[in-house]
């Protein structure tokens, strides 16, 4: 083939590829600022600025820590050169083979070792982890975890090989939630051989289940001196999760939503009553919406809020777009409506270059034991290159605050940029 014939060749698998993503993964749809708010906390007042110090609780009491992310697709291309790639075949409309993913972000930033250790694909992030010592690491894994076959009628279909669960290992990660559109890509018998390798690699589950009790069930995490944390997993249609995959009383699927419905946070509110005890720490973690625009649909604040005033709920883990979205915090409670991709195969697949999906932020949750209220929301910019999670250049870490302020000032929230690329959280005070 000639060269200009390749180069045309390239652009038009790109293309083509974009549409698939778009078609497969998109189905549906001078105020007072502070760092923390703490009751008990000394704030100081400067020209009409209400600031905290430091992120500490009440009493002195030390804050739970939380780790968070937006989507972790370890299948497909990454798969691939992790040390046991599992069966490459693809049943997309042009790609056929998990490989050319490969060969697209090669072509794109260079090669890949391969195969790369288990740990590879977290890169930077793993030195942030081991300094902050987060008490809950918490990631949507959208992917099967499977050598199922039994590939569903979907544009895009995500497995991992079961042997290659030590790539989640290798970050120490506590919770996987799986209320998302990929984790039954290959079926009911994938679904079982997903679940059945997270429980042997002690990872706890929320969101899905061999029935609809064990879907709705919340992960538990009983900390030393500060309580307990719960995490519970849902899932939208508006993140294009087909209805049938929804538990049933027999039948195995993910704890999906039927709508965003007063009536809906009423029935969430019964099953959180049914677990918590005094002094619980409830995350809602909440795969939803579209994977592009960084516009907050109305019926998923309205959720969010009544979550938090009705359900009870602490911290609001939203995921789906494959891009940081706006942050809230609303009576003392972090909403995340959109986390953004945190790993995923999409290196040289050309098409929305604008919400820049290969920057991603880590999120370090610090709030307080008892109430569940935000102390404080520090933020660590990556970027994905080579399948592997980098620090970013000071361009692009504030490339992200810049997002952040401007999606933030109709919620109340704004970034500042500390001198290590540090995204640190400042918020209105409400009520």
């Amino acid at each position: 083939m000639k060269p200009t014939e390749n180069a045309r060749h390239q652009l038009e698998r790109r293309e083509f590829i974009v549409s698939t993503l778009s078609a497969g993964l998109a189905m549906a749809v001078g105020p007072l600022y502070a760092q923390a708010v703490t009751n008990g906390l000394q704030i100081s007042v400067k020209n009409g600025d209400q600031t905290a110090p430091g992120p500490r609780s009440p009493g002195g009491n030390t804050p739970i820590r939380l780790f968070l992310c937006g989507d972790v697709m370890t299948g497909r291309g990454i798969d691939q050169v992790l040390p046991h790639p599992g069966n490459p075949i693809l049943f997309e409309g042009y790609m056929k083979s998990a490989t050319g993913y490969v060969e697209l972000a090669e072509e794109a930033n260079g090669p890949i070792p391969q195969p790369v250790s288990f740990s590879y694909i977290w890169g930077d992030a793993l030195a942030e982890l081991a300094r902050r010592k987060p008490d809950v690491r918490i990631i949507n894994l959208e992917t099967a975890v499977t050598r199922s076959d039994d590939v569903q009628d979907k544009a895009v279909n995500y497995r991992m090989n079961p042997d290659n669960i030590p790539c989640i290992t290798a970050a120490q990660i506590d919770c996987c939630v799986l209320a998302n559109n990929h984790v039954l890509d290959w079926g009911y018998e994938g679904l079982a051989e997903t679940l059945k390798t997270l429980k042997r690699a002690d990872i706890k589950i929320a969101g899905a289940g061999l029935n609809v009790q064990e879907a709705q069930k919340p992960a538990e995490f009983a900390l030393s001196g500060k309580g307990r944390v719960l995490v519970f997993s849902f899932g939208s249609e508006t993140s294009g999760i087909p209805w049938g995959w929804a538990a049933r009383a027999g039948r195995p699927g993910v704890n999906l939503l039927p709508n965003f419905s007063a009536k809906t946070v009423r029935e969430i509110r019964d099953r959180i009553k049914q677990v918590r005890l005094p002094g619980d720490i409830v995350v809602a973690s909440i795969h939803w919406g579209n994977n592009w625009g960084y516009a907050i649909p109305v019926e998923q604040q309205d959720f969010a809020h009544g979550l938090i005033d009705e359900a009870g709920v602490d911290v609001i883990h939203g995921h789906s777009s494959h891009h940081v979205k706006g942050i809230e915090v609303y009576k003392g409670k972090l909403i995340l409506y959109g986390c953004g991709d945190f790993l995923n195969d999409y290196e040289g697949i050309s098409g929305h270059e604008a919400y820049r999906g290969e920057l991603t932020l880590m999120y370090f949750v610090s709030a307080e034991p008892q109430t569940g209220k935000l102390v404080s929301l520090s933020m660590v910019p990556m970027q994905v290159k080579h399948f592997r999670l980098n620090r970013t250049s000071d361009v692009d870490a504030s490339w992200l605050k810049n997002v952040l302020n401007r999606e933030g000032k109709k919620l109340g929230t704004s970034a500042e940029l500390a001198a290590d690329n540090t995204l640190m959280l400042r918020w209105t005070l409400q009520g």
